[in-house]
């Protein structure tokens, strides 16, 4: 028998039989476990959070050799499957939990912006901001005058003094030639200079796209700002980075999202590209989740329901055999954000102006209601779940009503359709989530006092309105199911602070609560939603979710009990183990292990650059590429 601690190598060794199960082993049923099997680990003295509401208090958990959880209970109870091969890890007294499962996340663009200088979302002077580009332009300087710079994490509402509108001849003043692109960290903003503008042809004359605007002043010119679907009028021109760079730095993410105690991620926006970096990934073992793809449908495409069903059949058929891939789930974006000055959510009602004056302006709703409820129809009937983008309260509605309408049509219970964000919700719609089986993920590491729930959003939306925004425990109340996700890498992957923020709605960089009182979730609900929830969610339910015998051993130890500790030190959690399928896919005390678990502590401990820091912490500093 083997005891904690031991090295990492013996741990890999040990759980090998595991392991050869690997992920696979989410795609069977939950088998009966044989009490006169050894296991393959045992994990005793920890706090076993089961996160099924009947079961009686546990200490230890046995993973078997097939990667499932043989066995749950107190720690004597469980000495009867220690053998001697069996690791015997000592929890210490912190959480034994299931994985987390994150229902929205984006991390091969976290991957993509992890190549590229970052602005850390800072919230700059035009002038300060000036001075950390003119940085990364000397770190550069060989790329005169035709390269492209390229920086992540570009505050949209960051603009010193707030409510500064960016314009191209900001940048223009910059001493150089070359293009420049500014990526919004909300991934719906890109904020570009005059010379790209010319190289992608963008004039007064240049119309919207379908889904997308281009910006333009009151003397009809472009400002340099494109949102959403007019982004890639100027990206399809930026050279994509080397196939190689992309896969290394997806494996390093993954391995700091392992280190977060993820074990699943459904991947946000995927089409082609990012599938075969996933295949590529997988080839070479280095995808320690499962993936749930939710493959985009591009506006244009959601007035034609039999093409994006061929379309979404394509790509599953040519990538189904992935290893580590589930498929079944496509994306809609149905609006943009709500935050001044982009206001593309779309709302029920009016945006106000910074009097609070009605304005005439509702937002963009990019796709129908009846478009969508056509598109869910013809989806759901091919046994495919849907997950809509929808930030605004009338984006919501149209999700719900297109979500009915499918209903109606189909007949089709238990998809488990999902309505993704959900900032700001009518209070007549709480109800129709249960109603309708709709599943609400939520970002609620957003739900805090900072300016973009006040300073770009209070003035324009009005104080009425401004209650309802990530509506979380009256969702719960009204008998949703939640489910959580991290929308990684719009936000510094921290899952623990979101999980905290789900209770106390301040979070560990909050500027004060957002509506505690009405919307905090207790402990158990905030660990649920990003558990079962979104097992739930991704329809994984009876593989994963909970720690429960037969299923399959997604697990993660902590260093605390965060089901007791103080609400505000979950933020500051340190995973121990994770383990997906039985297999360990990140081990604190390996040197790998160390590596990834410094990453996410340099993430929680200072995710953001203030204005100073961009400007006076080096260039290193305020690079993502670390």
């Amino acid at each position: 028998m083997a005891s904690s601690p031991l090295s990492s190598l013996s741990r890999r060794t040990l759980l090998a039989a595991a392991g050869a199960a690997g992920l696979t082993v989410a795609s069977g049923a939950p088998a009966s476990a044989s009490p006169r099997r050894s296991a393959a680990l045992v994990v005793r003295n920890s706090r076993v959070f089961t996160g099924v509401r009947e079961n009686a208090p546990a200490q230890a958990v046995a993973v078997g050799r097939d990667g499932r959880i043989l066995a749950v209970g107190s720690d004597s109870s469980l000495k009867r499957f220690i053998g001697r091969d069996t690791e015997v890890v000592n929890g210490r007294g912190g959480t034994l939990m299931s994985g987390i499962h994150d229902g929205h996340a984006h991390p091969m663009d976290a991957a993509n912006r992890s190549l590229r200088p970052s602005l850390a979302g800072a919230e700059q002077t035009v002038a300060d901001l000036r001075k950390t580009l003119t940085a990364f332009l000397e770190d550069s300087a060989g790329q005169e005058p035709d390269g492209w710079l390229v920086v992540e994490d570009w505050n949209p509402v960051g603009l010193l003094p707030h409510g500064t509108a960016p314009h191209h001849s900001m940048l223009d003043a910059l001493a150089t030639r070359r293009p420049l692109a500014l990526r919004g960290g909300d991934g719906h903003n890109l904020w570009v200079n005059q010379r790209a503008l010319d190289l992608a042809g963008i004039t007064a004359a240049t119309p919207d796209p379908v889904g997308g605007k281009i910006v333009k002043g009151s003397d009809g010119k472009p400002t340099g700002v494109l949102k959403d679907d007019a982004q890639p009028l100027v990206t399809r021109h930026i050279p994509e980075p080397d196939r190689a760079q992309l896969v290394a730095a997806a494996a390093k993410v993954f391995a700091e999202a392992a280190a977060s105690g993820i074990t699943t991620f459904m991947e946000a926006v995927v089409g082609k590209g990012e599938l075969g970096l996933y295949k590529a990934l997988a080839e070479s073992g280095k995808l320690p989740q499962r993936i749930v793809p939710a493959l985009r449908i591009e506006t244009d495409l959601t007035k034609d329901p039999a093409a994006a069903v061929a379309y979404a059949r394509g790509l599953r058929k040519e990538f189904g055999d992935v290893r580590g891939l589930r498929f079944g789930t496509v994306k809609v974006f149905l609006d943009g954000v709500i935050e001044y000055p982009a206001q593309t959510a779309a709302l029920l009602k009016p945006y106000l102006d910074a009097d609070g004056r009605p304005t005439g302006h509702r937002g963009d709703l990019y796709v129908s209601a009846a478009d969508y409820g056509r598109l869910t129809a013809a989806f759901n009937a091919d046994g495919w779940q849907m997950h809509a983008h929808a930030i605004g309260d009338r984006a919501v509605r149209t999700s719900l009503d297109g979500y009915a309408y499918a209903l109606r049509a189909t007949g089709a219970r238990g998809l488990r359709n999902t309505t993704a964000h959900l900032q700001l919700v009518d209070p007549a719609d709480l109800p129709r989530f249960a109603r309708l089986g709709v599943i609400p993920c939520m970002q609620l590491q957003w739900a805090t006092r900072n300016t973009w729930t006040m300073d770009a959003l209070l003035p324009y939306i009005g104080a009425g309105r401004h209650r309802w925004q990530y509506p979380a425990r009256s969702l719960e109340r009204h008998g949703a199911r939640l489910a959580g996700g991290s929308d990684w890498p719009v936000d510094p992957l921290q899952v623990w602070n979101q999980v905290r923020t789900a209770v106390d709605r301040f979070g560990a960089e909050g500027e004060g609560d957002l509506y505690r009182r009405e919307e905090g979730l207790s402990r158990s609900s905030a660990l649920l939603m990003h558990t079962l929830g979104t097992a739930r969610q991704l329809r994984m339910d009876h593989l994963t979710g909970t720690v429960e015998t037969g299923k399959s051993a997604d697990l993660v130890l902590l260093d605390r009990d965060v089901t007791r500790c103080p609400v505000a030190d979950i933020s500051s959690s340190e995973v121990r183990l994770t383990l997906t399928g039985g297999t360990v896919v990140h081990d604190a005390d390996s040197s790998a292990g160390r590596a990834a678990s410094a990453r996410v502590t340099r993430a929680a401990a200072g995710p953001r650059l203030t204005a100073q820091a961009a400007v006076h912490g080096g260039r290193h500093a305020s690079c993502g590429c670390g």
